[in-house]
């Protein structure tokens, strides 16, 4: 299978120049960060949370919830924002969620999250920045 084109792509010395090594982790090599590690976790201004490697908007502060996970959780995507593909690592098969523009990995997404959707969308804090309301 062919591997897939984004619209924001780099080689991988771009990324590894243009993110911290803990972000590359994450974000190319499907890593994780710490729970609880993240001050995305305690965000609860109003505006979106956008992709660190494209800029794309990914989630609205209006759908985060607290979720008592460790990471930033929220109960749907930015419409058009993020995909999603299997994840059979660890021995587990899992929804893994990645950056519809640029590819990155940002976490996973589970069935056990609130009304309406019932989704958690589990995100690493660190593939993610916050721009505020003006």
């Amino acid at each position: 299978m062919a591997e897939k084109i984004y619209k924001v792509s780099r080689t991988d010395a771009e990324w590894r120049r243009m993110l911290a090594p803990e972000q590359y982790a994450v974000m190319r090599s499907h890593g994780t960060e710490r729970p609880g590690s993240c001050a995305l976790l305690l965000e609860k201004r109003q505006g979106r949370f956008r992709c660190v490697g494209c800029e794309q908007p990914l989630f609205a502060s209006n759908g985060k919830f607290e979720s008592g996970t460790g990471w930033p959780s929220f109960d749907s995507p930015i419409e058009g924002a993020v995909e999603t593909t299997v994840d059979r690592s660890y021995g587990m098969i899992r929804t893994e969620v990645h950056c519809a523009t640029c590819g990155s990995h940002l976490g996973h997404v589970f069935p056990d999250g609130p009304p309406p959707t019932h989704e958690r969308y589990c995100i690493n804090g660190i593939a993610m920045d916050f721009s505020p309301d003006a």
